[in-house]
């Protein structure tokens, strides 16, 4: 480490911390796994001792290109430190000192940041470890685990190199683990490996011990921004500021022999949410044999009969760590020679099942209330749980079986690589990555595919860690299938799946199927529409707990939840789902199908007679619309939108049209109307119709159109109010940008209301308002409030004017750049841009309620559902969200979530 002096760095800041001095709430000083190794060493737990170098120290390194200038005699410090501690210096000859190196950033990044083993051993140390430790092949595995690790992790080395030269070692003796290898044949590998790293890096491996721990340090802070790394933060949407830390810790071996062996361990099931005893445990193995799901590992309940001593120290720290926590852990252990050792916790990733499971289970233990346990999930995982599953009557054909390790139902072509699952979903295609083990490397093609399908590998490998943090269905360890990457197959049983055969795969039973399983409803969605009942003897207990979660979610929320929806079949799904009535009901979407040709009547109107009998056929189907929708949604609101999309989308292609008459004339064959059509596309043809004749303005423009829909809705709650029914009708004026453009069209409409009224003698009570869209619209909202009872803002059209975006055009063309180049965390069309578009929905709410404070307001644009925006508009002070029916449970779930007063835990 380099000395250097940092004018960014305040004097007497502090960079490193021993395991001692922290605690778990500390993680983003410390990360995560500082934060958590620093609260087991302060609960009593036996921890190996060791500290933690600050996100800060990494922030400098990443912003500068250099270490903090205190950083070097920090470290020093601390090493001396632990190795008084220890009785023995890092890379000592005769007795040496051993460290591993770790990333820890504050959010869990599974496999994609950087960690070295046994840093300190070299040529010299290697002779003490085995003497000490009794065990020549010990060592010299340790050693060349170290410069496999290092080669790779620090120097750059293709990690396929290191794997083919112990592959061809296993070879040469015919045999298929590497424990198996005598520490004869490692040390040849030990010589094989520092060759390709002099050939491969250009420099011999480091024999001094501080160049290899300075070397690792550097190596974890540069792991924060590779492209895995960076991926799985937008996927996640980690922010990309935080740094990782650093963490350094004394090395146990779970590598010594049968009576060793290292594990991982869930204090409840991370799939179900069950309680028991769940995890993996390998014998004579380090952690990243593991994680790696190189090896295939036994269940952890095994390891009562292997080692019942450490067995019973763990199950007891399990119960330490949950009742210390109040949640699911995550712990990675090591038993040395008997001794058992803990060398990570955390709050465990758990699938969307399990979360509503462990969160409703907690509350009745006593261990968090109803509003910590709304924090414990999210709308993402309510929706995932929304999602179909496979049909167990359908007629299938079973492959094979693996574990259980993320759940859902996905169907796709078997696809062998991350590229090629990269390539076919950019196509359309529906893929299934099928490998023998992942590894960070295919984190893009795990994104790509529906499933991920390993050969090896257990619940806590890397392909089930990150699948269930992505919500991806996986199954793991289906040992029956030989998967073979080159040649791009897997065989079991004798039948031969090539690539782009269609796969099924269930990763709520680990089950394997050849073909495309037919699915059905969730039983989540089932309880939604009122086919289940949460109450019932027999209910489904994940049904159960979403019940609960959504009583607490409805108990606590401010914001009400309506449904966008244009017809009485959508009202009356929403409303079982949960809706408060309909938020936007676009009349558009009535014009369709047979209705067009009536509106290309009214578009070709020449004369006032010829229009108003174009209007006098639609008002009936109008009224018809609305009654039946007024009584789907009787006794709740349902705001009509009054019609809003350009007139060309009524009329046909201008070329298909066009060709449809050239070809006519050609014959001697002229059709009246075709040709009247093509002077009125002619006519209304603009260059951007989205930003054209639309809205209030054709409101304005076409005499009798908004009047007709008025009509048709007073009309409609006349009729059922006579019906002893209970319409709550309120009508939007969409894309008002002045206070005058409202102002006409109100007028016009309070007095078809009157007429209603005094024909019918029905007293209606019908709310007049706007759809807050334009930026303009919401920079003068103080002024559209004095003519407006109600606004809700489309944040979709509002999106689209602020960036100068078209949807529809930019979403596919250059979206994905900004996305991979960082520009946009996530796209503003999915989660509301809270700095530009969100700034004049709060500007707007304000200056709204300064001219009217009863002003009611709504969102409607598809931000509605989306947990994240839900959040944003109970802080503004909306009074509602409206979504599609299918998304009214999350929206509910989220807005009970954004008035929970507890901040909860982060559950990234």
């Amino acid at each position: 480490m380099s000395e250097n002096k940092d004018p960014h760095v305040a004097q007497g800041v502090k960079f490193v911390f021993d395991f001692t001095e922290g605690n778990k709430d500390l993680k983003d000083l410390l990360g995560g796994k500082g934060a958590n190794l620093a609260e087991m060493t302060n609960l009593g737990l036996p921890v190996p001792p060791g500290f933690t170098i600050s996100t800060e120290a990494c922030k400098v390194y990443l912003d500068s290109g250099d270490e903090p200038a205190a950083l070097r005699d920090e470290v020093s410090a601390h090493l001396t430190a632990l190795e008084k501690k220890m009785g023995k210096k890092l890379g000592q000859a005769d007795d040496p000192l051993l460290v591993s190196v770790r990333s820890g950033a504050k959010f869990s990044m599974p496999g994609m940041m950087d960690t070295v083993l046994n840093i300190g051993l070299s040529d010299k140390s290697v002779q003490g470890l085995a003497k000490q430790a009794g065990d020549d092949r010990f060592a010299w595995d340790s050693y060349r685990r170290l410069i496999q690790m290092f080669g790779k992790t620090v120097l750059g080395v293709d990690g396929e190199l290191f794997e083919d030269a112990l592959e061809k070692a296993k070879d040469a003796k015919k045999v298929t683990v590497d424990t198996d290898l005598d520490a004869a044949e490692l040390k040849k590998l030990v010589t094989r490996f520092k060759k390709i790293v002099k050939a491969e890096a250009g420099r011999d491996f480091p024999q001094d011990p501080r160049e290899q721990m300075d070397l690792a340090i550097h190596a974890v802070f540069d792991s924060w921004n590779t492209e895995r790394a960076k991926l799985y933060r937008r996927q996640e949407r980690i922010p990309h500021d935080l740094g990782t830390a650093v963490n350094v810790c004394s090395m146990v071996f779970g590598n010594l022999g049968p009576d060793s062996g290292t594990g991982v361990a869930f204090t409840r099931d991370p799939a179900s949410g069950h309680q028991g005893v769940y995890g993996d445990y390998l014998q004579n193995a380090q952690g990243e044999d593991v994680v790696a799901g190189i090896r295939n590992t036994v269940p952890l309940a095994d390891l009562e009969q292997i080692d019942k001593k450490s067995y019973d120290q763990l199950m007891q720290i399990m119960e330490t760590l949950e009742t210390h926590y109040k949640d699911l852990c995550d712990i990675e252990f090591t038993i040395e020679r008997g001794q058992l050792w803990m060398l990570q916790t955390r709050v465990g990733k758990r699938t969307a099942g399990a979360a509503f499971r462990i969160a409703t289970q907690l509350v009745d233990q006593g261990l968090i209330d109803e509003a910590e346990a709304l924090q414990r999930v999210n709308g993402a995982q309510l929706a995932q749980l929304m999602f179909p599953r496979f049909d167990e009557d359908a007629k299938v054909e079973q492959l094979g079986r693996g574990i259980a390790a993320s759940p859902g139902a996905a169907v796709g072509k078997a696809v062998f690589d991350s590229y090629t699952a990269i390539k076919w979903s950019r196509s359309g295609e529906k893929v299934i990555l099928i490998r023998r083990e992942t590894n960070p490397d295919d984190l893009d093609g795990m994104i790509a595919a529906e499933g991920i399908l390993t050969s090896r590998g257990g619940k806590t490998s890397h392909a089930a860690v990150v699948a269930r943090g992505m919500g991806k269905t996986c199954v793991c360890g289906a040992e029956d299938l030989e998967v073979d990457t080159k040649r791009r197959r897997l065989t079991v049983n004798g039948h031969v799946v090539e690539e782009g055969d269609v796969v099924s795969i269930d990763g709520s039973t680990g089950k394997v199927y050849l073909g495309e399983v037919p699915v059905v409803p969730s039983p989540v969605v089932e309880y939604f529409e009122g086919r289940m009942h949460a109450g019932a003897d027999d209910a489904d207990e994940l049904v159960q707990a979403v019940h609960r979660i959504m009583a607490f979610a409805d108990g606590k929320r401010r914001l009400r939840v309506r449904a966008n929806a244009d017809n009485a079949e959508d009202a009356l799904r929403a409303r079982r789902f949960g809706a408060q009535g309909i938020g936007l009901c676009r009349t558009e979407h009535m014009f369709l199908g047979e209705r067009r040709e009536l509106v290309e009547h009214l578009i070709l109107a020449d004369t006032e007679e010829e229009r108003e009998n174009a209007l006098k056929e639609l008002l009936p189907l109008q009224k018809r619309d609305f009654v039946e929708l007024f009584e789907a949604m009787d006794g709740l609101p349902v705001t009509v939108r009054l019609l809003d999309p350009p007139l060309h989308e009524f009329l046909p292609d201008i070329t298909e049209l066009s060709v449809r008459v050239a070809l006519a004339e050609s014959r001697k064959d002229h059709n009246e109307n075709d040709l009247r059509l093509l002077q009125a596309v002619h006519r209304l043809h603009e260059q951007n119709p989205m930003l054209g004749l639309r809205g209030v303005r054709l409101g304005l423009v076409i005499p009798g159109l908004f009047t007709m829909q008025v009509r048709a809705i007073a009309e409609a709650a006349a009729e059922r109010k006579e019906a002893k029914g209970d319409p709550r009708a309120e009508i939007m004026i969409p894309l008002v940008g002045t206070v005058q453009e409202l102002e006409i069209v109100r007028e016009e409409a309070e007095q078809v209301i009157a007429e209603v009224e005094r024909t019918t003698g029905v007293h209606l009570k019908l709310a007049l308002g706007t759809m807050i869209e334009l930026p303009r619209a919401a920079l003068t909202a103080g002024q559209i409030a004095e003519a407006a009872e109600f606004f809700s803002f489309g944040t979709n059209d509002l999106t689209q004017t602020v960036w100068g975006f078209s949807r529809d055009d930019v979403e596919a063309s250059f979206f994905t750049a900004y996305l991979e180049k960082g520009i946009f965390g996530v796209s503003p069309f999915e989660t509301i841009d809270k700095d530009g578009v969100g700034k004049l929905v709060r500007d707007a709410v304000a200056a709204g309620r300064a001219t009217r404070p009863d002003l009611k307001l709504g969102v409607c644009g598809e931000h509605g559902g989306d947990p994240e925006s839900v959040h944003f508009f109970h802080e503004v002070g909306l009074d509602y969200v409206s979504c599609s029916p299918f998304r009214i449970p999350v929206a509910r779930l989220e807005a009970g979530r954004a008035a929970s007063t507890s901040t909860g835990s982060d559950h990234r």
